[in-house]
């Protein structure tokens, strides 16, 4: 209202020139006003003030966080073909651009080559003799200016002329204002609903490589990085990335920050770092750090405790984070971290519950089924001894014999199901052993497992955990796709990678329908992910059945 009234009071005593043109300024402003899209705003302004002031060329240079140079610079006149001899953007740190966002007052010139602070044009740049800037204030702060060059005819720009350009200046303000404050209400929708996301997905029952994986990708995707990247403590006191959502994920996962750096310190204790340029600022001291420019660092913390870090770098080059981009990041990093201690405690209470549950189990199980059994053969080698068919006689040995051999199989499920999850061994060719034994159930059939130099001691663990996610997202597939008889699993830890590095292969090959054409890759993309993550790859073919029925995966990665 205050902008609008100073508007008014500026027209107040025109002359008739003026006058007659106040209609086409009023036209003017209400293009100008219409709209809510920032840079569509500024389009419309730069285009609507060379129309109201006859000028072959306009401009809108929009100063930066620092308020020392342009951080953006929105033209009009200059076709694409210009824009690509001049090159960079002015920035604004010297010549009349830079005078301006030091004095932002009017500025009228008939010749501005002839003005000391004029600091020339770069090869290729159309000649500009007349020249005209005003201000652009939003809310009392100078958001930038507006630029007008060569007035039409050869004429210099008059006293009119930039009376006119101030009034739609402050209305371009007003314009500039409502579309700021849309923008940053949208800005902030979009981090509250990828927050719900993340949430939501959390609280799903995925398994913690998964949860960090989500939360990679969503902040990625709200941040507009080139990656989003989770990392969490090691045992050397300083971090290690264990998820990564990027367009070239290979060779970031399993990236190792050193306990002296800088930031880890920093971090751990809770605070946020920014970077303005990844690839020369001193403190990133990882090879990975020369792929990126700005960057946010931010804690994931909750209750007081630093779970880990997320970070969201951008490719060199790009512009650098806002300071509203940087607080709506921090808050997200806050509610994931949230959301992954609530996973966790509800997972906490799932496998307290499955425990429960089996430790029911094994009860019933000793208690009834090997109870009966016992007293089933007993019964059994009582007819055995009383028969004198000596075909019966052998037929009820032989059941006597299996009843054996079944409760023998029941102990030791009774041990299995009664083993903590310390107690349980950690090796890569027992995890593998138990993902198959878990498959067993849903495909009804046991698949057959074999294994290929020291698993154990060879394959890391980073690569022996997406291994065994590898080998359950096959498993799966198989399950709900593949309708399988026969399912081999074979894990060799003796191969060569296609760059002579050592490498461990997972294949998982079955006999059933195949991947038919036009079908889901869901699975198989995730596979593909996972692999190229670790610096591998992930490929699928013919199976083992009859004349190569069913699908064979074929997942590699380094040792």
């Amino acid at each position: 209202m205050d902008a609008a009234t100073e508007a008014t009071r500026s027209l107040q005593g025109l002359s008739p020139e003026l006058t007659a043109r106040v209609p086409q300024l009023l036209e003017a402003m209400r293009t100008v006003g219409a709209g809510l899209d920032l840079h569509v705003t500024l389009d419309r302004i730069v285009a609507t003030a060379a129309e109201l002031a006859d000028a072959r060329y306009a401009a809108i240079g929009i100063i930066d966080e620092t308020r020392t140079g342009l951080s953006d610079f929105v033209t009009y006149g200059v076709t694409p073909q210009q824009h690509e001899q001049i090159g960079a953007l002015p920035d604004g740190h010297k010549g009349l651009l830079g005078a301006l966002i030091h004095d932002p007052r009017p500025l009228r010139l008939g010749n501005l080559t002839d003005d000391a602070r004029s600091a020339g044009f770069p090869p290729g740049h159309p000649p500009m003799r007349t020249f005209l800037g005003v201000p652009i204030r939003v809310q009392g702060e100078v958001f930038g200016n507006l630029y007008l060059t060569e007035k039409r005819g050869g004429a210099e720009f008059s006293e009119e002329d930039l009376h006119m350009v101030r009034v739609l200046a402050t209305e371009a303000g007003i314009a500039i204002g409502n579309a700021r404050l849309h923008a940053a209400t949208r800005q902030r929708e979009r981090w509250i609903d990828g927050s719900v996301a993340v949430t939501t997905e959390l609280l799903a029952g995925s398994d913690v490589d998964d949860a960090l994986a989500v939360v990679a990708e969503q902040a990625r995707k709200l941040a507009d990085s080139a990656a989003g990247i989770v990392l969490l403590p090691d045992d050397e006191g300083g971090l290690e990335i264990v998820a990564v959502s990027a367009d070239e994920p290979a060779g970031i996962m399993g990236t190792q920050i050193p306990n002296d750096s800088p930031v880890v310190e920093q971090l751990l204790t809770g605070e946020p770092v920014f970077v303005e340029d990844s690839a020369s600022d001193p403190r990133m001291v990882t090879d990975i750090a020369q792929r990126f420019g700005p960057s946010m660092m931010l804690p994931l913390k909750s209750g007081g405790r630093v779970l880990g870090t997320l970070a969201t770098p951008r490719s060199r080059g790009a512009r650098p984070f806002t300071a509203a981009e940087r607080t709506l990041a921090t808050q997200f990093a806050a509610q994931a971290a949230l959301a992954l201690v609530l996973a966790d405690a509800q997972r906490d209470r799932e496998r307290l519950a499955v425990y429960e549950d089996r430790d029911r189990i094994a009860r019933d199980l000793h208690d009834l089924v090997i109870q009966r059994l016992f007293a089933t053969g007993m019964i059994l080698e009582s007819a055995q001894r009383r028969t004198i068919v000596p075909d019966v006689a052998l037929g009820v040995g032989k059941a006597v014999d299996e009843l054996d051999v079944t409760i023998q199989e029941i102990r030791t499920a009774i041990f299995a199901l009664q083993q903590g999850p310390a107690e349980a061994p950690s090796g890569l060719r027992t995890r593998v052993l138990r993902e198959i034994g878990t498959a067993a159930v849903p495909l009804g059939f046991q698949p057959s497992a074999s294994f290929v130099g020291p698993v154990d001691s060879r394959v890391g663990e980073l690569t022996g955990k997406n291994l065994i996610a590898a080998l359950r997202e096959a498993l799966s597939n198989a399950f709900r796709h593949a309708q399988a008889s026969r399912i081999e699993v074979v894990v060799d830890a003796t191969i060569r990678l296609p760059d002579g590095t050592d490498g461990v292969r997972l294949t998982v090959a079955d006999d059933g329908i195949g991947i038919p054409d036009g079908g889901r890759r869901s699975g198989l993309k995730n596979l593909a992910k996972r692999a190229e993550s670790l610096g591998g790859c992930s490929t699928y073919g013919p199976g083992v059945g009859k004349d190569g029925t069913g699908t064979t995966v074929r997942w590699e990665a380094p040792l």
